[in-house]
């Protein structure tokens, strides 16, 4: 019996995937990948703080409630 192992990420096979990278390739060129990538990762870092920020401070208000007339 034969096993076909098949690459899933997001519902993407190992050709779909591929074929990604390589139009990735042939669009930005080697070089620009990194910067793209860390730029990404930035973005990303920035709105889980974001997000983090809002949640600390919704706890804050719910811890001490302020009385309004």
């Amino acid at each position: 019996m034969e096993s076909n192992t098949i690459l899933l990420f997001m519902g993407l096979g190992g050709m779909e995937i591929f074929l990604i990278i390589v139009a990735l390739l042939l669009l930005f060129g080697a070089k620009k990948i990194p910067e793209l990538a860390r730029g990404m990762g930035r973005g990303i870092r920035e709105f889980k703080d974001a997000t983090n920020e809002v949640k600390k401070d919704l706890e804050d208000s719910d811890q001490n409630p302020q009385h309004r007339p």
